[in-house]
């Protein structure tokens, strides 16, 4: 068998009359198509690329107001059910079930990755809720008015205040000192120094008292806490 090397002519128009210019051969033509077909392909694929590339690039500002608005309801449902249960002192096991996940999720949607790091966790916070029963005084003497807890990272203290009703008549203020040791950016260990109640102050013996906080969550008006012993922890700025 014989192979043929073909030419197609390329004509050109000139003057009223077609001119002959040059002649490819059928393989060259060939080369020539499929060249220009695969610049096509990249160039839609440059194409496609660059617009992901936008649209990935707009995601996070596009579902910033989702994620407000979550957040907001969030913890709007868990200050309900907070002063429903008189800071979780009343309340219900299955009160305790919507609380256990309100707060899970809320967690979920922190904007502050490293709380210990930042000026947010600085400051007077006053509990709103928790599950643990002697912070709240279950079953013993009530505590009057806030309970706050202050937070003060840079110097690496905490204190705790509230005010307790002795014997239904006598109002006594008390707190506790503690010295701060970061184990990272968001979990710190608690050593309890120094007990005041009224007027009288009692340093704690060294290895006595100690705990932990671990800070899930901080904004400028709310902050989650997960204590050493399982109990959680809701609180609002003062």
């Amino acid at each position: 068998s014989q192979t043929t090397n073909e030419t197609s002519p390329c004509w050109s128009y000139h003057n009223g009359g077609m001119i002959k210019i040059t002649t490819l051969r059928h393989n060259q033509l060939f080369t020539l198509l499929v060249n220009m077909k695969h610049l096509l392909i990249i160039f839609v694929l440059l194409h496609v690329s660059s617009a992901f590339t936008t649209l990935f690039t707009k995601v996070p500002s596009i579902l910033a107001p989702l994620t407000q608005t979550k957040r907001a309801e969030l913890k709007s449902r868990i200050l309900d059910l907070a002063s429903q249960t008189k800071r979780g002192l009343e309340a219900s096991p299955e009160q305790q079930e919507e609380i256990a996940s309100l707060f899970e999720q809320l967690e979920r949607y922190n904007p502050t990755p490293n709380p210990l790091l930042t000026d947010r966790v600085n400051g007077d916070w006053s509990l709103k809720y928790t599950t643990s029963d002697s912070i709240l005084g279950k079953g013993g003497s009530p505590r009057i008015g806030p309970i706050v807890q202050t937070i003060d990272a840079k110097n690496l203290r905490a204190e705790n205040r509230e005010t307790v009703r002795y014997l239904g008549l006598v109002d006594v203020p008390r707190s506790v000192q503690a010295a701060l040791t970061p184990v990272d950016a968001q979990f710190t260990n608690v050593k309890f120094e120094k007990f005041v109640i009224g007027p009288v102050g009692i340093n704690v013996p060294e290895g006595r008292f100690r705990g932990s906080l671990d800070i899930t969550y901080v904004d400028d008006e709310m902050r989650l806490s997960r204590g050493d012993k399982g109990n959680i922890f809701v609180l609002t700025r003062m």
